[in-house]
């Protein structure tokens, strides 16, 4: 297993590189280094201008990315080491990156089956399952099923999707995100989703990150907290 700082690199690299398949799926280039992942243009609803891969990544070079003019500029600092209230910047939120070793036993039987979206009729019903903003047309666009690491997971009853992910495949791990669920528990969709990843992509870790209750669900189906994150929006 890496050592903790590795592993919140890996996560935060396998995060970025989601976000900068979100971004083409929109038409729009980010630019991926050693230190950083930026789009010098706004990036979708929800989605950072820029995500921190080393400690080392520096406000000014970060600012110098991205474009902090217009409202609504947001950088994920992915080691929580970053200060941006000089430049404008408030913290949005804190979170913890979580890791599920690939080894590790699965946490259920795999009763209920969750499948990959297939078409954009099917993505249209999965992104109104997970719209909590109204923002289902604005982010979750047909394009992004031509992502080949990208796959978007749903829990479907009948024609309605009632939890839903989005699976990011890197070399060796799943990066898992936009997590959601009615009706059942949070530790309930945390066990059968991660069953349906080890399953379908077996030899695989997971990573990813979350907060409160999804974070205490995440660690009850044998993820660890590897590290914190914080999140930055220019106030003005």
């Amino acid at each position: 297993m890496m050592e903790r700082d590795g592993l919140v690199r890996a996560a935060a690299r396998n995060n970025a590189s989601w976000c900068d398949a979100m971004c083409r799926s929109h038409g729009i280039a980010g630019r991926l280094d050693a230190t950083m992942w930026a789009s010098g243009c706004r990036t979708p609803p929800l989605y950072p201008d820029a995500v921190t891969l080393s400690p080392h990544a520096s406000a000014e070079d970060i600012l110098a990315r991205i474009d902090h003019e217009m409202p609504g500029a947001s950088v994920k600092d992915s080691f929580g080491c970053l200060d941006l209230s000089g430049a404008g910047f408030g913290v949005l939120f804190e979170a913890q990156w979580m890791y599920r070793p690939a080894d590790r036993p699965l946490p259920v039987s795999l009763e209920r089956v969750w499948t990959p979206v297939n078409n954009a009729d099917e993505l249209a019903v999965w992104a109104t399952a997970w719209d909590r903003n109204q923002l289902a047309d604005s982010v979750f666009r047909p394009e992004l099923l031509a992502e080949e690491s990208v796959s978007v997971l749903g829990r479907w009853v009948g024609d309605q999707v009632v939890a839903g992910a989005v699976v990011h495949r890197s070399e060796t791990m799943t990066g898992l995100s936009n997590l959601f669920y009615s009706s059942i528990a949070p530790q309930d969709a945390w066990a059968e989703c991660s069953t349906t990843i080890a399953r379908l992509w077996p030899g695989r870790s997971i990573v990813g990150y979350e907060r409160g209750q999804d974070l205490a669900a995440a660690v009850r189906n044998g993820c660890s907290s590897i590290g914190a994150l914080r999140v930055w929006l220019a106030l003005t």
